[in-house]
Order: structure tokens, then sequence, then C-alpha cells
């Protein structure tokens, strides 16, 4: 120690390096907590998906659908376009009806970000049509029967799922939904009698990252 450097100047040194000790350990030690919290599957209850993530996501980038009225339907990911879809069968009835206003419901509650939001309604036969009396969202797609489209949506004819949403008719039969992301891969799945809002929840935050 040189014969300048009071005890004020030896205080103030152990001090600074206290605290960049601290500093240090505050820094690094939160990286830690944040990683194993992560390996573990632990994400904060605002991150969590609704839907059922789908793990692989399905993969429908090398098909193009029809539309009902003609043309194609492009995937076009640089439009960074997200969809909601539903594949009815041919003798959907009440539970179609409900699901469909169900829908119409939350692409409306997307407000300035509806049009980023296509509602994709598979047809099951060329007779198809949305359920009559619902409002049609502006960014509804009839698409045309397409079996590689339906084989690609998972698990799609798993209409008996138990809920008691009102989706779901009377003989326990409801129509799951999906989500697929602007490169064509299919990313969520809901079960028949799912709750709207969850969809809405996870559709709005998928839309807010492009």
């Amino acid at each position: 120690m040189s014969d300048d450097t009071t005890p004020n100047d030896i205080r103030n040194r152990n001090r600074n390096r206290t605290l960049l000790l601290l500093l240090f350990a505050m820094f690094f030690g939160s990286m830690l907590i944040a990683g194993a919290l992560r390996f573990s599957g632990w994400r904060p209850s605002g991150t969590k998906n609704v839907g059922e993530l789908l793990d692989p996501p399905g993969d429908v980038r090398a098909l193009t659908p029809r539309l009902l009225s003609g043309g194609d339907y492009a995937w076009k990911a640089s439009e960074r376009t997200w969809r909601i879809v539903v594949a009815p069968p041919a003798d959907c009835g009440t539970e179609c009806a409900t699901l469909a206003r169900e829908i119409e419901t939350v692409w409306q509650l997307f407000g300035k970000d509806a049009d980023d939001v296509h509602v994709l309604w598979l047809c099951p036969t060329d007779a198809c049509a949305w359920p009559a009396g619902v409002p049609q969202p502006s960014t509804l797609k009839l698409l045309a029967p397409d079996a590689q489209l339906r084989a690609g949506l998972p698990r799609v004819d798993d209409t008996t799922v138990a809920a008691t949403n009102a989706s779901v008719s009377a003989s326990g039969r409801g129509v799951p939904a999906y989500v697929i992301d602007p490169y064509g891969f299919v990313i969520l799945r809901y079960a028949p009698g799912f709750d709207p809002s969850g969809l809405r929840t996870d559709v709005a935050r998928l839309v807010k990252l492009k």
C-alpha cells in the first residue's frame, strides 16, 4: 500500500469490488435460472398457448388448395398471413353453425389486424357453403374438397372429445379447429368444444409477431 492511500480509499475500493461482484452474480445468476426454467419446459402463463401445440407440426406447404369458386389459394409467406382452419364433416349441422358464429366473432375482435387472419373453411363436398345466417368474415375462403389437405390436419376426424362448450352438439360431436402459420405449417389444434377466447388469445399474439 502506498503512503498516500487512506483508509477511505481502501473502503471505497472494497465497496466498488463488492458491488461489481453483486452485479456479476445477479446477471449470470438470472441467466442460469432462466436457462434452467426454459429447459425444464416452464414458461410464464402469459406466453403459454391455449391451443394444443402440434409437435411436430403438420406440413402442408407443398399443397396448393383450390378455392371452391375457382382458382388457387397460395400460402404467400411474405404476406405474414395467419389462418384459422376448419374442416367440417359432410353431415355437420348445428355444431358447424355454432362454431362458424364463434369464429366470426373471434375474427371481428382482431380489429385492425383482422385482415391478416384468413378463415379457411375446407369443404367436404362441392355443395358446401358457409353456415346460413352467420355473418361471413371478409377474409373467409371456402376451399374445395382436398383429401391431402384434410389429411394434413392432425386428428381432424376426432370429433368426439368430451367438452361443455356449445360448439359440441347434444350427441357429443364437435369440430376441431387449427391455426396454420404464414409458411404452411399447422401449428395449433383446438379440440371440439374449445373456448373461442383461447383461440383469439393465441392468434392475436401470433399476429403481433410480424
